[in-house]
């Protein structure tokens, strides 16, 4: 699995994906991994086929048992369904996830790792040596939904907005804008249900200072690249794409 450094100063920013073992009728995905110290959190670690090549990955940046923290944005199996295999490959962990999934969740295994609730308004994590926010986006995609700002490396974890569909070999950063918009309208449109919680998003994350914007699915954003997606999302109606005969591009 092909893993890039985001950030690595005091504490590190990770990210795994295009992994060229991917079952080809599945969705890639990005998962995050942030090392503070002698602690650990995984962001969306993603789905059950990709477990053992995430714990090789992961290995790779920090001892197992140093996973002390996982995070699920919301419930869907991409992001979640490996929960059961690291339940039991760091026991001692804690699954930090929306407070509206916990009893679906635990549909994937969750016997040994403590569920935290995160309430609707939000909340704060604090590892060794850097504290993350949970930042509130309900129905961008899913009812439950949280991104994770990080004010020191200036990330923010967006989870499914941002993404895009694209082949497992596309690079990690998106390189034109303009040619990006086409990757990312009929996702947006279809899986984003409500203009009214786009925007809410959009003006709470306007005012976060980001040089990165980090998708759970396609290329990451950072720079001027950032403030041209939140422009381009805020510019695109969502929830309008059921009868829409283009649904086959992305079916």
């Amino acid at each position: 699995m092909r893993s890039t450094s985001l950030y690595s100063n005091k504490h590190q920013w990770v990210v795994f994906g295009r992994d060229p073992a991917k079952v080809a009728d599945i969705i890639d995905t990005n998962q995050y991994l942030i090392v503070d110290g002698k602690r650990s959190l995984l962001l969306d670690p993603g789905g059950i086929e990709n477990f053992s090549a995430m714990l090789s990955a992961v290995a790779g940046f920090c001892d197992i048992e140093q996973i002390t923290d996982i995070f699920a944005s919301h419930q869907d199996p991409d992001i979640i369904s490996s929960l059961g295999l690291w339940d039991r490959a760091v026991p001692h962990a804690r699954l930090h996830a929306p407070w509206l999934w916990e009893g679906f969740l635990k549909h994937f295994g969750c016997h040994s790792i403590e569920y935290v609730s995160i309430p609707d308004e939000g909340g704060t994590l604090a590892l060794e040596t850097v504290n993350l926010e949970f930042i509130p986006a309900h129905y961008l995609h899913s009812s439950g939904n949280f991104h994770v700002y990080d004010s020191r490396a200036r990330i923010l974890f967006s989870g499914d907005v941002g993404a895009a569909l694209e082949p497992p070999e596309a690079p990690m950063f998106v390189d034109d804008f303009a040619s990006h918009v086409g990757k990312m309208t009929m996702f947006h449109q279809r899986w984003m249900p409500s203009n009214r919680a786009k925007n809410d998003w959009i003006k709470r994350v306007r005012r976060l200072d980001i040089d990165i914007l980090a998708p759970q699915h396609g290329r990451l954003f950072r720079g001027d690249d950032v403030t041209r997606f939140l422009d381009w999302f805020e510019a695109l109606e969502v929830g309008i794409a059921v009868g829409d005969d283009r649904l086959a591009e992305v079916a």
